[in-house]
């Protein structure tokens, strides 16, 4: 095909892409949109309009669910998809794929039909003769189902065929007149089947037990259907010695279940109250969500409203006992204003404390629309309600009335704004910002921020501008979650400043000064200064009070370095011309700095409360290469006056060959001459793969009462991170007045991985020093896997530590903790997925007190033994010294569901427990 018929075809492709999104567009509740396709055509068929889609590859988007096709037939009056032939639907909530042949999908039902169905998800798959889908449901006839498909063995392990199958997606499967198939051979008939398949809340649940107090105690929980949209579960309880004995409930969760409800979730329980106490307590939770069209509104009526009691659990005098909470809002939008309704109550014992949160019966808000004209904008919102909350601590009045106090407001909030331009280069603008609150009880509230501002630029980058503002905050409220938090009068008029007098220096001021304050009050005058023209940089600021004609305070950070100052621009001669006379060349620098490799700084300041600040000097010296670098910093205590710290930075590195000679070395030295503290560290790497390290912390002169000056470490290794990393490390506490080590230890680390296997050991040991003389290892730890072939691994840590009684007994205990170890077996045909394993573990703690054994006794490892068949388990455990066996199943969406457990106390099965 030409570049030319190719383009033709992307713009018919992209004409008909649009044209589908316009034909397409009246699906209501649903939107469809046209991925690909080669034509589209538009039919009228007895009345009815009909969109035609065909192609290769046909792909449609039902909002999040995918089509595909190769024809596609619309009906625009039905709001109906017929796809022809061979067909995939993709339902993107439930994660279903169905395949079939001439589907049909009914949009405004978001239903799904078709014949010789194939529907799969990620642990299910189901073949139907004839399937209809609904939201939150899926029948067949005729159907075939098994969760082995996706293991790939064939025939399937187990599978089912039933007349009639209902899938809950993500909650169960409801089978009539299954039959189950082993190996694809019927063995068994059931006339109903219920096969939970995800959710774990969603399954049943039996527990039977006996209590001490309680007695015999019986737990239950069945899950149940009503219609396609409503998913429950039945509670039931029963507790012996009780009055009542039985309790009950019911959880719900129903999507859609009428007009203009969206949701509806509910969670009942009434259960007997514990022994000695008569009656039952309830807990209670209720939700609805939903929507009301309303004739125009910009969107559709939102509302929810929720109920929640909480009593089981809570003491017989637990004022929250019998306390049910309700909330519930109501919003809309309209194209001029929103609107919006507030009700939060609760119903049962009075409160005696304090509410947290602020009762409202009710709350109606309305926001208009923001008015915009010009330059003039206006923003206004309503709220008036009845509320009942806190009582302000503050008001006199509220608190005669008890903790909480019960009142009408009304609140009032707007924000005016105008912005113009008086004349060339100058803004000025104008806000008005207002909350004012009025109460029942006839006390009120107002914030006020009325501010000016006047800004004038000229010459590019100065600034001037004049900002005036006035603030009131006045009033008590009675209630506490809204009470401000004081009086405020205040009207400050603030200049700024901001110019560049010459090149490469910047200067600003800024003042502001608050009419309603006496002159003892008002704040200071800052003024900074900034130059950047090499060599020199620097900040500077200052705090000047001119009432008192006092300077508060100055600081400032200099710096003198031009890394570019050696380097010489030359600038070509230029002829003259009929216009210009002839100019020679010439040549410049950024600077006359004459040491490009070195930098000076300094950085200090003075308060006038507490009088000059340390004074710190920097110089640095940079290599050829950048990343050489040598500095000393000094920093001097003027009020003292002594020097507080020196301090050395150093960064080195061979440049001759990257390769072979790539030596860095890296440190840094921190004295205090008045404390007499020595820090700092040192690291040397070879190649980026090697490093020697050390580091120290210490006191020249340390008191008569200390046995150590500080610590003192070495190390070698290769970097952290490396595939093969290891590190041998030796120090402890250090006493310069003796001369060496007083409790040293050494230490080693090693980490190897390859593909499959992988090995860490932790060895420490102490060694003789000042006040220790003993040699000796106090800690190991092993760690490791190790995979041999596809059926052979082992894994395991292990863990030996040694400590000792004080002085004078001196006594050693030794522990060894095994956790754990583990050989594991897989068993199966060469070349597949191994379908069993055999496991043994061993999970073990031996501990020596000088040198014997306690607790001595035979080694207890655990064999199991799992058969593994992708869409079901077997998991057996047998602890033959403990005389302890399990075995266990696990089935889709299940971990591990018991079949019984046998000690040497008795014998358990599933659902029973026993005394």
């Amino acid at each position: 095909m030409s570049r030319a018929a190719r383009r033709r075809g992307a713009r018919v492709r992209a004409a008909l892409l649009a044209l589908g999104l316009l034909a397409l567009g009246g699906t209501q509740a649903r939107t469809v949109k046209i991925v690909s396709a080669d034509t589209l055509e538009l039919r009228q068929v007895d009345g009815q309009e009909l969109v035609v889609i065909s192609g290769e590859n046909v792909e449609l988007r039902v909002d999040d669910d995918v089509v595909r096709a190769r024809r596609v037939e619309f009906n625009r009056t039905r709001r109906t998809l017929t796809l022809i032939g061979a067909a995939s639907y993709r339902s993107a909530k439930d994660g279903e794929d169905l395949r079939g042949e001439n589907l049909v999908v009914e949009l405004g039902r978001e239903q799904v039909s078709g014949e010789d169905v194939l529907i799969s998800d990620a642990r299910l798959e189901i073949r139907g003769q004839e399937v209809d889908r609904i939201p939150g449901q899926l029948r067949a006839t005729g159907g075939y189902f098994t969760t082995c498909a996706r293991c790939g063995r064939t025939p399937n392990d187990y599978a089912f065929r039933a007349e009639r199958l209902i899938v809950y997606p993500g909650d169960r499967l409801v089978a009539y007149n299954a039959q189950l198939l082993l190996a694809d051979i019927p063995v068994l008939f059931l006339p109903v089947l219920v096969l939970p398949l995800n959710d774990r809340d969603r399954q049943p649940r039996l527990e039977v037990g006996r209590d001490a107090v309680d007695g015999l105690t019986v737990l239950a929980d069945l899950p149940f259907s009503v219609a396609g949209n409503t998913l429950g579960t039945t509670r039931l309880r029963y507790y012996q010695n009780r009055t009542p004995s039985v309790g009950a409930g019911v959880t719900l969760r129903s999507y859609a279940p009428l007009p203009f409800v969206d949701r509806v979730d509910l969670d009942l329980l009434a259960e007997p109250r514990p022994v000695g106490q008569t009656g039952r307590d309830v807990n209670l939770t209720f939700g609805v969500k939903g929507r009301v069209p309303l004739t125009l509104a910009v969107r559709d009526l939102d509302y929810s409203l929720n109920v929640t009691r909480r009593d089981i659990g809570r003491g017989a005098t637990d004022p929250q006992r019998g306390l049910t909470d309700v909330q519930f809002r109501a919003s809309a939008e309209y194209p001029l204003f929103t609107a919006a309704l507030d009700y939060v109550d609760r119903f049962g014992p009075a409160p005696t404390t304090a509410l947290s949160t602020p009762l409202k019966r009710p709350e109606v808000t309305v926001d208009p629309k923001p008015y915009t004209n010009g330059p003039l904008s206006a923003d206004v919102k309503v709220t008036a309600g009845n509320y009942t909350g806190q009582s302000n601590p503050r008001s006199p009045s509220a608190t005669a009335q008890g903790v909480n106090i019960t009142t009408s407001r009304l609140e009032e909030n707007h924000s005016l704004a105008y912005t113009v331009k008086p004349w060339r280069d100058a803004d000025l603008s104008l806000s008005n910002t207002f909350t004012g609150r009025y109460y029942g009880t006839g006390a009120r509230t107002v914030q006020l921020d009325v501010t000016g501002t006047l800004t004038q630029r000229w010459a590019g980058s100065n600034t001037f501008s004049v900002s005036a503002k006035y603030l009131r905050t006045e009033g008590t409220s009675p209630f506490a979650f809204d009470a401000l938090s004081g009086r405020l009068l205040s009207a400050p008029v603030s200049l700024n400043l901001s110019t560049v007098p010459v090149k490469d220096v910047s200067f600003g001021v800024s003042y502001s000064r608050d009419l309603f304050l006496r002159s003892e009050q008002q704040g200071n005058a800052t003024f900074s200064l900034g130059v950047n023209r090499r060599p020199l940089s620097l900040t500077a600021s200052a705090q000047v009070n001119p009432d008192k004609r006092t300077l508060e305070d100055v600081t400032f950070n200099a710096t003198l370095a031009d890394p570019d100052s050696g380097k010489v621009t030359v600038t070509p001669a230029q002829p003259a011309t009929a216009t210009t006379p002839a100019r020679p060349a010439t040549t410049t620098r950024t600077s006359a700095w004459p040491a490009p490799n070195l930098s000076l700084s300094a950085s200090g300041g003075y308060s006038l409360a507490t009088g000059p600040r340390p004074l710190t000097v920097t110089a640095a010296v940079t290599g050829d290469v950048r990343s050489n670098l040598f500095s000393v910093a000094v920093t001097h205590n003027v009020r003292t006056p002594e020097i507080t710290t020196v301090t050395v930075r150093y960064n080195l590195t061979r440049t001759q060959d990257t390769v072979l000679n790539a030596l860095s070395v890296s440190g840094d030295e921190t004295l205090n001459p008045v404390t007499g503290q020595l820090s700092g560290s040192l690291t040397a790497l070879w190649r980026g793969q090697y490093q020697f390290r050390t580091s120290h912390s210490l006191l020249l002169q340390r008191p008569d009462t200390a046995t150590s000056s500080g610590t003192l470490d070495f190390s070698v290794g290769t970097v952290s991170g490396s595939r093969d990393a290891w590190t041998v490390k030796y120090g402890g506490a250090y006493d310069l007045r003796r001369g060496g080590f007083t409790a040293p230890q050494l230490s080693g680390e090693l980490t190897r991985t390859r593909s499959g296997q992988s090995l860490a050991v932790t060895a420490v040991m102490n060694t003789p020093g000042l006040d220790q003389k003993r040699t000796e290892l106090t800690r190991v730890q092993l760690s490791g896997a190790a995979q041999f072939g596809s059926r052979f691994w082992v894994s395991g840590s292990a863990l030996y530590t040694r400590t000792r009684a004080p002085l004078p007994n001196d006594i050693a205990t030794d522990t060894l903790q095994l956790n754990p170890l583990r050989v594991n077996l897989g068993l199966g045909r060469a070349g597949e997925r191994p379908g069993a394993y055999l496991t043994g573990t061993l999970t073990q703690n031996f501990t020596w007190v000088d040198g014997v054994r306690q607790t001595p006794g035979p080694l207890t490892p655990v064999f199991g033994l799992t058969i593994d068949r992708c869409c079901w388990a077997l998991q057996a455990e047998a602890d033959l010294v403990n005389r302890r066996y399990r075995i266990a199943v696990g089935l889709p969406g299940q971990t591990g569901y018991p079949l019984f457990e046998l000690t040497p106390s008795g014998a358990s099965v599933p659902l029973i427990s026993t005394p």
